[in-house]
């Protein structure tokens, strides 16, 4: 596994080199200043609309900032023809890819990391630990949707729309599910609601996980962010066997 961990290194190198701590801290400083904005403008209930305002922007900032960077990563590394020098060294594409995600969910979870500690200054440890872990589970799986689509797709808009799009449809398939099904369930077996049933059954929960209600209102139970945390985890793995696959099989 020593290949693995030296491409996972050369991930982490890569991000470093590239500006991706920068980013981060800049998120971050324009998150405070947000933050600082809407204490100014609010009338009561400061700190929870801080907290809920802050989680929001930096669960955003998070997702976006993986995908581009993987997708940039994969891309920069096509144009340079660096994949066909590194499959020329004694290492399997297994261990390639494999070392790749690694090395890009490591990025993510430094990131969820970096972005769960400003909550402290308005959520009880407690509650910021439960929805770091979650923001690094979601950051992962939105790193190994950005490399299975960079991987599949040629350029980089349609890999980062189809990643924004996957991520969104994960975020809003509840609220799709409701409209389709109609406000009192009347429609339930439409053709419709069928088919946005159908569609929630192949996305990611992503609606479960990092509940920005969790930083205003407590720790969630823990069956609750198990099942959360499971689901990502289940989803993690199947893009990543796909990715694998997909990438075992390519002539290049």
């Amino acid at each position: 596994m020593r290949p693995l961990g030296t491409v996972a290194r050369y991930v982490l190198v890569e991000a470093l080199r590239g500006g991706l701590a920068w980013l981060v801290l800049g998120c971050i400083g324009a998150t405070l200043g947000i933050a600082a904005f809407v204490a100014q403008v609010a009338i009561t209930e400061t700190r929870e609309l801080q907290a809920a305002s802050a989680g929001a922007l930096l669960r955003i900032c998070a997702a976006f900032l993986i995908a581009a960077h993987v997708v940039a990563s994969v891309a920069r590394e096509a144009s340079d023809r660096g994949l066909e020098f590194a499959l020329a060294l004694p290492i399997s594409r297994t261990q390639y890819y494999l070392g790749r995600l690694t090395g890009f969910t490591a990025c993510a979870l430094l990131i969820a990391t970096a972005f769960a500690l400003p909550m402290l200054l308005w959520s009880p440890p407690a509650s910021v630990a439960a929805w770091g872990i979650l923001l690094a589970a979601e950051t992962a799986l939105v790193a190994s949707m950005a490399l299975f689509f960079s991987t599949i797709l040629a350029h980089v808009a349609p890999a980062l729309a189809a990643t924004a799009g996957l991520y969104l449809l994960g975020r809003s398939i509840p609220a799709m599910q409701a409209i389709a099904n109609g406000p009192l369930g009347e429609n339930r077996e439409s053709a419709l609601g069928s088919a946005v049933d159908a569609l929630a059954l192949l996305l990611p929960r992503l609606d479960l996980a990092t509940k920005t209600e969790w930083l205003l209102h407590g720790a969630p139970a823990a069956a609750e962010w198990l099942a959360a945390l499971a689901s990502l985890a289940i989803y993690f793995s199947l893009l990543a066997a796909a990715g694998l696959f997909d990438f075992s099989r390519r002539n290049l």
